[in-house]
């Protein structure tokens, strides 16, 4: 058992960043597609990625390596311990502290745009913490364990008795990978006045290694979606591309809004689905 955890894990860590970075070419195609352009290869994340290991290393300070370090290890980890089927809220601290890690690491530099940056993404951890955390008491209610492995135990998949969640992690995920109208602390697409925001300052193999902890990063969101149709890998694997499907959709048909848009609908729209769905929850658990 100790050696298939093992072998598990490893397979994470080594095929995530490809299937991450095989799903943002095809994020990338579809946008394309939908503004009537050809767009880039599907290869080409992992192009960029190349080019931008082969580029000469410079930092403005030793910290922004620590930091950077600290991110892809965060985000690699969080997929480990999902994939283990390890405690949530460990997870969702884990996944907190990648975060933080990078906002420090913009905030170390004294450009603006990476000053301000990190203020925003600062907000934006504020906005879709919150539903993470009504998520997990969620999946504790419903199943008396905060562990992942506790749901694999459910005869029902969690998307009949918490629905309302997946529209939450659509929110989140729209956040987490910067897509509009939720991309207030940097964004890639040259529509906004920051740009690249948080990331102004990193360059060459230190912003390669973002982009692979983006990758490890999308397959754990889509990983935590699966989750809910946990009885069907096939099931699964579709409701977390089709919620990824929604949230590129959305990222075409909306423009950048406010910080404090965002701030108002994640808390109003999100937190009160959420509390919507465990009143509900804990309603029909009460019958």
């Amino acid at each position: 058992m100790e050696v298939e955890r093992i072998l598990l894990a490893l397979a994470a860590l080594l095929f995530a960043p490809i299937v991450g970075g095989a799903l943002t070419g095809a994020d990338r195609k579809l946008t394309a597609r939908m503004q009537k352009r050809i767009g880039p290869p599907l290869m080409q994340p992992f192009y960029d990625a190349v080019k931008l290991f082969s580029k000469q290393r410079l930092i403005v300070n030793g910290f922004q390596s620590v930091s950077v370090s600290v991110y892809l290890a965060s985000m690699a980890l969080s997929l480990v311990l999902l994939v283990l089927g390890m405690d949530l809220l460990v997870l969702l601290f884990v996944l907190a502290l990648g975060s933080v890690a990078l906002i420090l690491g913009g905030f170390s530099v004294k450009s603006p745009y990476s000053q301000i940056g990190s203020q925003r993404e600062v907000l934006q951890l504020l906005a879709y913490e919150p539903l993470l955390v009504l998520m997990v008491v969620a999946i504790y209610l419903k199943t008396g364990s905060f562990s992942a492995s506790s749901v694999m135990s459910l005869r029902q998949p969690l998307i009949y008795s918490l629905p309302l969640f997946i529209v939450t992690m659509i929110l989140v995920m729209a956040i987490k990978l910067h897509k509009s109208p939720m991309d207030i602390s940097g964004s890639h697409h040259a529509h906004q006045e920051l740009v690249r925001g948080i990331y102004t300052e990193f360059s060459g193999p230190q912003m390669g290694l973002i982009e692979i902890a983006h990758w490890y990063e999308l397959v754990f969101l889509l990983g935590f979606i699966a989750l809910f149709w946990h009885t069907n890998l096939l099931c699964g694997a579709l409701l977390a591309l089709g919620c990824y499907f929604a949230v590129i959709v959305i990222d075409n048909i909306t423009a950048r809004m406010t910080w404090r848009w965002m701030l108002r609908v994640t808390w109003l729209f999100g937190i009160g689905a959420s509390l919507l769905n465990l009143f509900l929850l804990y309603g029909i658990a009460g019958r």
